[in-house]
C-alpha cells in the first residue's frame, strides 16, 4: 500500500467518526457503548446463551475488566440485571431489562430501520467491503500498538 493511501484510509476513518456523530443524540448519561452492548447480549440471547461478562467480552472483541464496568454502568442505570446461576452462586448472567429493551428499540432498531432506505447508493456487497476492511485495518492498528508503544 501507498503511504497517500494509508493516509487516505485514515481520513476516511474520521469521516466515518464523523458520520456516527450525526447519529441522534442518546439520553444524558448513556453512551453508543451502551446501544453496542445491548446489541450484543440481545444477539447472544436470541442464540438461547445465558450471558455472562465473557460472552461479552469475546463478541466485541473488548477487555473483560473494560466490559465489567461498562456492565456496572449500565446495572446502575437500570438498562441490564445481574443473576446468579441457580446452578453455581459464582456464575453471574447479565440480561436486558425492558428500559434496556426501550433503549435499543428506541435508538437503534427504529432509527436504523428509518435510515436503510437513504442507503440504497451503498450495495450490500461495498458495505460488506467496507466493513470487512475497517475491522482487518483496526486489527492490523491494534497488533502494532505494541510497537509504537516501546
Amino acid at each position: 500500500m501507498r503511504i497517500e493511501t494509508l493516509k487516505k484510509m485514515f481520513d476516511a476513518c474520521y469521516q466515518a467518526k464523523r458520520a456516527r456523530d450525526l447519529l441522534p443524540p442518546l439520553p444524558d448519561g448513556v453512551t453508543s457503548s451502551y446501544i453496542h452492548y445491548l446489541d450484543a447480549i440481545q444477539i447472544l440471547e436470541k442464540q438461547e446463551i445465558h450471558v455472562k461478562v465473557s460472552d461479552i467480552s469475546d463478541a466485541l472483541n473488548l477487555p473483560r475488566p473494560g466490559v465489567t464496568r461498562t456492565v456496572k454502568e449500565m446495572e446502575t442505570k437500570g438498562y441490564l440485571q445481574k443473576i446468579a446461576s441457580p446452578d453455581d452462586g459464582r456464575v453471574t448472567y447479565i440480561v436486558v431489562t425492558e428500559a434496556g429493551k426501550q433503549l435499543s428499540q428506541k435508538y437503534n432498531e427504529q432509527y436504523f430501520r428509518m435510515l436503510v432506505p437513504y442507503m440504497d447508493e451503498i450495495s450490500e456487497e461495498d458495505a460488506q467491503c467496507v466493513i470487512r476492511t475497517i475491522e482487518k485495518f483496526y486489527q492490523i492498528m491494534n497488533e502494532r500498538r505494541e510497537t509504537y508503544d516501546k
